[in-house]
C-alpha cells in the first residue's frame, strides 16, 4: 500500500504530537461543556467516542483519498462557548444536541454553497499568514513560559531540539519528544494512575428543538466555529502550500467543511458538538518536520486521525494515557514543533511593505487572545487587519497614488500576484 511506503518515523511522530497537543490542551474544556448540560459519566464517554470517531474518519478518509494532509478537530472555542452558555441557560442534554445539529446544518450549508471559501479568497495572503502566526505564536510563547515551573525539562528539550536541527533535522521533534518522556519518566512525573482501561460506548440522546437553545447555543456555536476554527484552519492550509493554486490542486476547503458539518450532524446525538478544520494541529502535520516531501505529509494526518479513532474506541484509557504527561512537556513540544510554521507565517506576513502594517495589526490582535461578544481573537484580528488595509489603500486611491509594491518601486520588474 502506498501509504506505508510514504510513511516515516517523523510523520508518525508529527501525528502523535498533534493528538497530544490538541487533546491535552482542551479536553478539560470539553468535559466542562458536557457537565454544563448535566452529562452522566456514560454520556461523557459517549462524547469522547463520537468526537474521536468523527475527527478520525474526517481526517483519515480525505487525507488518503486526496493524498494531502486534511486535519479535522473539535472546536475548542465552541466547547468554551457551550460550557458558559450551558451553565447560564440551564439547558438539557436534548436541547444541547438539537443545538449541535442546527449549528452543523449551517456549517454544511456554508460548505455546499462555497460561501465561506469565497470570503476567504478575498483575504490577502499577508493577512491570512499573520492570522496563522498569531494563533500559533501563543503556543510558542507558552513553550518558554513553561520554564518558570519546569526549567530543567524545558532547557533539556530546547537543547535536544537545537542539536537535532543541527545533526538530524528530519527527526528533531522525534528526538525532543523521546528525550522529554525519558526525563519525566526517570523523575516519576508521569501520572500512570490516571490510566484506567475501559471501552467507550455510544449513548444516543434524543434532540429537543427549542428556540432558546437555537438562539443561545446553536448560533453562537456556529459563529465561533467558523470564525475561530475554520478561519485559521484555512489560513494554515494555504500557508503550508495546499491552497487552490498548489501543484496538483489544493485541499478542497468547501468540501471538507461540508464533510465536517455532515459528520457533526450524524454524530451530534452521541455527543459530537462541533467538528471543524484544525489550525494548530494541522500546522504540526503540514510542516517540514512532518516530512521533507510535501506530497507525503498526508501520512502524518492519517496517523493523527487513526490515533483519534483509537481514542474514541478506548475512551477513558487513552484519555488517561495522554493526560499522564506533565503540562509543561505538552506545551513545550507544541511550541518547538511549531517554530518553523510561526517563522514562515511571519515572513510571509511582512514580505510586502504595502501590507506590512495591516498584517502586523492582524498578528497582534490575534496574539492578544481578546474575546469580544463571545467571538475569539482570530476573527477580530482579520477584521482589524482588513480595516487597516482598507483605510491605507482607500487613502492612496483618493490621492491618486499607486499602492507601494515591488513593481511600483521598480516599474521594470514584473508584478507579483
Amino acid at each position: 500500500m502506498q501509504f506505508f511506503k510514504d510513511l516515516n518515523l517523523a510523520a508518525f511522530t508529527a501525528g502523535f504530537v498533534a493528538v497530544l497537543v490538541g487533546f491535552t490542551s482542551s479536553v478539560a474544556i470539553v468535559f466542562q461543556a458536557a457537565l454544563a448540560f448535566h452529562a452522566t459519566p456514560a454520556e461523557i464517554a459517549s462524547w469522547m467516542w463520537a468526537l474521536g470517531i468523527g475527527m478520525g474518519l474526517c481526517s483519515v478518509v480525505p487525507s488518503l483519498w486526496l493524498k494531502k494532509p486534511v486535519m479535522v478537530a473539535w472546536s475548542t472555542p465552541g466547547a468554551a462557548v457551550l460550557a458558559t452558555a450551558g451553565l447560564a441557560g440551564g439547558f438539557s442534554m436534548g436541547e444541547a444536541v438539537a443545538a449541535f445539529m442546527v449549528s452543523a446544518a449551517l456549517i454544511a450549508v456554508f460548505g455546499v454553497t462555497g460561501w465561506f471559501e469565497k470570503v476567504m479568497n478575498r483575504i490577502p495572503v499577508a493577512i491570512a499568514s499573520a492570522l496563522l502566526a498569531g494563533v500559533l505564536a501563543r503556543f510558542g510563547i507558552e513553550a518558554f513560559v513553561a520554564a518558570q515551573t519546569a526549567l530543567p525539562l524545558v532547557l533539556l528539550m530546547l537543547a535536544i531540539y537545537l542539536l537535532g536541527k543541527r545533526l538530524m533535522p528530519r527527526y528533531a521533534v522525534v528526538l525532543t519528544l523521546v528525550g522529554a518522556i525519558v526525563f519525566v519518566a526517570a523523575r516519576g512525573q508521569l501520572a500512570w494512575s490516571e490510566v484506567v482501561f475501559s471501552f467507550a460506548m455510544p449513548v444516543f440522546v434524543m434532540p429537543k428543538f427549542t428556540l432558546a437553545a437555537v438562539a443561545s447555543l446553536a448560533i453562537p456555536l456556529f459563529v465561533v466555529t467558523m470564525a475561530s476554527q475554520n478561519l485559521p484552519g484555512v489560513a494554515a492550509i494555504r500557508a503550508a502550500g495546499y491552497g487552490p493554486d498548489s501543484p496538483g490542486g489544493g485541499i478542497p476547503v468547501s468540501k471538507i467543511i461540508t464533510l465536517s458539518g455532515l459528520a457533526t450532524l450524524v454524530l451530534a446525538p452521541f455527543g459530537a458538538f462541533s467538528l471543524s478544520l484544525s489550525a494548530i494541529t494541522a500546522a504540526i502535520c503540514m510542516g517540514k518536520e512532518a516530512h521533507e516531501d510535501p506530497a507525503k505529509r498526508y501520512t502524518a494526518a492519517v496517523c493523527c486521525g487513526a490515533i483519534y479513532i483509537v481514542i474514541g474506541i478506548f475512551g477513558a484509557a487513552i484519555t488517561g494515557l495522554l493526560t499522564a504527561f506533565p503540562k509543561e512537556l505538552v506545551v513545550a513540544i507544541a511550541g518547538l514543533a511549531l517554530l518553523g510554521t510561526i517563522g514562515n507565517g511571519l515572513a510571509a506576513a511582512v514580505k510586502e511593505e504595502s501590507h506590512r502594517e495591516a498584517a502586523l495589526i492582524t498578528f497582534l490582535v490575534t496574539l492578544s487572545g481578546v474575546v469580544i461578544a463571545g467571538v475569539g481573537s482570530a476573527f477580530w484580528g482579520v477584521v482589524a487587519g482588513a480595516m487597516a488595509l482598507f483605510v491605507q489603500q482607500y487613502g492612496q486611491q483618493r490621492r491618486g497614488e499607486q499602492p507601494f509594491t515591488e513593481s511600483a518601486a521598480n516599474p521594470g520588474s514584473p508584478s507579483k500576484p
